[in-house]
């Protein structure tokens, strides 16, 4: 319908009533009889009262208001404009009369046709709204839906659902633990019970959807209630914001599915953004590995501290080509370059740095798949550890003021290749502190949902392939954050930094890889073991069943962030540290012929003793040559550190 034949309806069927209205008041006025003087003024009394009526419905805009959701404010709206309108007649009435207008009204007329009025419009109007209501009834195609919270955002929710065309689910009851609200209705749905009755709800009811709307509560708290709901067979959807309440925004499209992060069971990281701006703002930031999902995500956060210029550094050109147009349509007036090179290659490093002079340098670039640097350590060294050196040695003599390593929980007691690798990366940053103005700092975390390699990735294609889903072991636990969070962490780190320091978020329990599988498979709507099998595959090369994110030596001290913890440093001799890193630049990066998997992890273990990956063969146990190389490599290199010339 127009608005204009919209409008047409309303004056109508305003006119019919307000005609009603007037002539009721003076048949209750007289109590029948109305006297001849008195009858020959009811239509003045109708014409006055209609066009001031309708003025003000007008004038209020009541006419634009969508009455299949009317409700107290349009009950409240009704009865302010009439109410004005009342004292409007009155008052035209008294003028009339004063200029000698010769017609008798009442006064009790116009009170009575204010409250009749009131009674028929506002009946009229809450009619509209009862029969749409009763027209919208659960279809055959609708879910039947549990919503979690009888509060503002659980109504809004209902209200959406059942007035939405494009819905299909459908509202049958409500949960909430506000013992208030127990065995009461809200919008026609009863209150069933608190969380402890879900699963007997869900049952019971024949529940197909169960709806979160309650986006104020902790995640934590979340957590929880998505616990209990995970052992239905209902399919579970969030209403995620409360800013979303706040600006009217609920809808249909804003009900989202649960997602894994969700399920963390913590509210996520803070950071201090008056720090970060302190160090970033206005100086030229080097990102390395720019084009992965931790480095690229380090470019959109850096982006909204307005740096000076950000150089994006990264050795697949699909990836940053990928990052910089993202930046150019998001950031279209941030100053950036991007740089393709190998951080193996350390003229390159040098011309860049020389080049454009980075104050703060965030290195994220690195090989980081665990079962591929397993079978490939000698590449896992050149890259994570030697490129590592690499930037770390510019960032030394082109006196960068920070920098800040991305490292994980697996450098930590580490068991495979990576682990070590990213664990000697540490310590070459800690060595450098201990002689350079900058500050060199690491900040190690788990793993981070959704980056590539990960294993939520993984699992979503298990799953929409039809499964099976594999997991490596039944026990194994990993601790998770999101990527944004692992950024924060990132970025706040560098400016706690003091130099040497290894930063930890808390991240909260650590998660069964079992359960997150099971999870993934019921986010998705269907029945582990049912719908998609579950297999354990063994634990593969190089892994553990849960990770630490500190050694035994380490320990912790707080920082000014709640969330954020320090790793004490290792001490450990940098003269020995610095003679055996060369022995495994001259086996791996300078070496002319080809080198055996298990003579790099022999020097993976002499360099970390903590791991325990390296497990040699009968061979290499029998080559006395290979210790006697180890400790000939070790005593040259330490007479090189002496003279001050192995370092370079």
């Amino acid at each position: 319908m127009t608005y204009k034949r919209r409008l047409l309806t309303f004056l109508y069927i305003d006119t019919c009533i307000i005609f009603l209205a007037v002539l009721l008041s003076y048949l209750l006025r007289f109590e029948g009889n109305i006297e001849h003087l008195f009858f020959t003024s009811f239509p003045y009394a109708f014409l006055l009262i209609w066009a001031t009526t309708y003025g003000m419905f007008y004038f209020t805009k009541l006419y634009r208001r969508v009455w299949q959701y009317a409700s107290i404010g349009e009950l409240r709206s009704i009865i302010k404009a009439s109410t004005i309108a009342l004292f409007l007649s009155l008052t035209l009435y008294s003028l009339g009369k004063s200029i000698g207008l010769n017609f008798m009204i009442p006064y009790s007329i116009f009170l009575l046709s204010w409250m009749v009025i009131i009674i028929g419009i506002g009946g009229s109007r809450f009619f509209w709204r009862l029969y749409r209501d009763s027209y919208h009834k659960i279809q055959p195609h609708h879910k039947r839906t549990l919503i979690i919270g009888a509060g503002n955002a659980g109504s809004l929710v209902v209200r959406e659902l059942k007035h939405s065309p494009n819905s299909n689910l459908y509202p049958v009851a409500f949960i909430d633990d506000n013992p208030r609200k127990q065995k009461l209705e809200l919008l026609g749905l009863p209150v069933l019970g608190t969380r402890d009755n879900i699963i007997s709800v869900v049952e019971n009811y024949d529940i197909h959807v169960i709806v979160l709307a309650i986006p104020s509560a902790s995640k934590e708290e979340l957590a929880k209630v998505i616990d209990i709901c995970k052992r239905t067979n209902a399919t579970l959807k969030l209403l995620p914001r409360v800013s979303d309440l706040i600006d009217g925004k609920v809808s249909v499209n804003s009900i989202r599915d649960v997602k894994v992060e969700d399920l963390l069971g913590r509210d996520p990281v803070q950071v201090d953004l008056e720090g970060i701006a302190n160090y970033v703002t206005n100086k030229v930031v080097l990102i390395t590995g720019a084009g992965g999902s931790i480095g690229s995500e380090i470019c959109r956060q850096i982006s909204g501290f307005s740096p000076e210029k950000l150089l994006l550094l990264g050795h697949g050109e699909n990836s940053i080509y990928a990052i910089e147009n993202e930046l150019k349509r998001n950031h279209p007036h941030l100053a950036y370059e991007t740089i393709i090179a190998d951080i193996q290659d350390r003229k390159r490093l040098k011309d860049v740095f020389n080049t454009y002079r980075p104050a703060v340098v965030f290195h994220a670039a690195a090989h980081k798949h665990v079962p591929l640097m397993e079978r490939n350590p000698a590449e896992a060294v050149k890259n994570n550890v030697f490129g590592s050196r690499n930037v770390a040695e510019c960032a030394h003599q082109f006196g960068v003021e920070r920098f800040v390593l991305v490292s994980t929980d697996k450098a930590v007691n580490p068991t495979n290749v990576m682990g070590a690798t990213k664990r000697i990366t540490e310590m070459i940053i800690q060595s450098l502190d201990r002689i350079s103005t900058t500050k060199f700092v690491a900040v190690r975390f788990g793993n981070v949902l959704g980056s590539r390699g990960s294993v939520i990735p993984l699992f979503k294609e298990q799953i929409k392939a039809g499964g099976p889903v594999t997991v490596t072991h039944p026990d194994m636990i990993r601790y998770f954050m999101t990527i944004p969070e692992a950024v924060q962490l990132v970025i706040q780190a560098g400016s706690l930094a003091n130099g040497g320091e290894i930063f930890i978020l808390d991240m909260g329990e650590p998660v069964k890889i079992s359960d997150l599988a099971h999870d993934l498979i019921r986010l998705s709507g269907l029945e582990p073991g049912k719908d998609i099998k579950v297999e354990y595959s063994g634990i593969r090369p190089g892994e553990k069943l849960f990770e630490e994110l500190l050694t035994a030596e380490e320990g912790t001290a707080a920082t000014k962030h709640n969330r954020i913890f320090i790793g004490k440093p290792i001490h450990f001799s940098r003269e020995d540290f610095i003679a055996m890193l060369h022995g495994l630049e001259l086996l791996t990066v300078k070496s002319t012929e080809a080198v055996s998997s298990e003579k790099v992890k022999l020097m993976l273990h002499q360099l970390v003793p903590t791991y325990s990956g390296y497990k040699p063969s009968d061979e290499l146990l029998n080559e006395k040559n290979a210790e006697k190389e180890i400790q000939m490599n070790l005593e040259n290199t330490r007479k090189l550190v002496a003279a001050g010339t192995a370092w370079e």
